[in-house]
């Protein structure tokens, strides 16, 4: 069994799969949502989109109001200085190129189309685009990589380590069999995911518990070094 699938059988052993998703919302909901994440914590960003929708009954209404008044309703994001102009500047665009305001004919395009629409979009990247289409209610077999699923896949040796989670999307999404539904594409982001928020942090990984040590060169090589510190100590 190639790598990846042996990593995501024991995570998924784990994490447990399948895992429901955390949203439905529609596709232009889920880009908005993803733009104020960048860069901000789960809680934070879901904070300042629940506020903005609070405050603004349409994504009209956040199109045309007072970019100030987006900023603030925003303001648990970071950078809202950016972001609302941003937001803005894309359902503009959207409004623009889709008259009836709607990007639900995202789910009748080819994968592949769809990510380069919504990447012609400024602001809108790989990590983006995949998310409205995965996680939106379109659910489209889109593989999203974050910095824990780009962490834990580098010291697993799936992708070297030079390569950013923006080219990651492309390599990691090949290695997936063919067959996948987007459940189970889903699941591999989430238990990836999961892993690196629960067991792999970025400073001092929990290796001794790590359901795929034996699989991570990265993990090995620090348990070693681990139990070599402990000798030298205890000598």
């Amino acid at each position: 069994m190639p790598k990846l699938l042996l990593v995501h059988q024991r995570l998924c052993g784990v994490y447990g799969c399948p895992i429901p998703y955390f949203s439905n919302y529609d596709p232009l909901s889920e880009l908005v949502s993803a733009l104020l994440s960048h860069r901000t914590k789960n809680a934070d960003s879901h904070r300042a989109f629940q506020q903005l929708i609070q405050q603004f009954p349409t994504w009209e209404a956040v199109r045309d109001a007072p970019t100030a008044a987006i900023e603030a309703a925003i303001s648990a994001s970071t950078w809202p200085e950016q972001k609302a102009p941003r937001i803005q500047q894309v359902l503009r665009l959207v409004s623009e190129r889709c008259p009836d305001g709607s990007l639900d004919f995202l789910g009748e395009m080819p994968v592949p189309e769809a990510r380069a629409w919504l990447e012609s979009l400024p602001g809108v990247g790989p990590k983006t685009s995949a998310a409205v289409l995965c996680f939106s209610r379109l659910r489209r077999r889109a593989l999203v990589i974050d910095s824990h699923h780009h962490r834990v896949a580098v010291r697993l040796g799936l992708i070297p380590a030079k390569v950013d989670v923006a080219a990651a999307h492309a390599i990691l999404a090949a290695q997936l069999p063919e067959s996948w539904t987007a459940q189970q594409v889903y699941d591999h982001h989430e238990v990836f995911m999961l892993h690196g928020q629960k067991c792999c942090f970025y400073r001092r990984p929990a290796c001794h518990r790590c359901a795929v040590l034996d699989l991570c060169p990265t993990g090995q090589i620090l348990q070693s070094r681990q139990i070599q510190s402990r000798q030298i100590r205890n000598k």
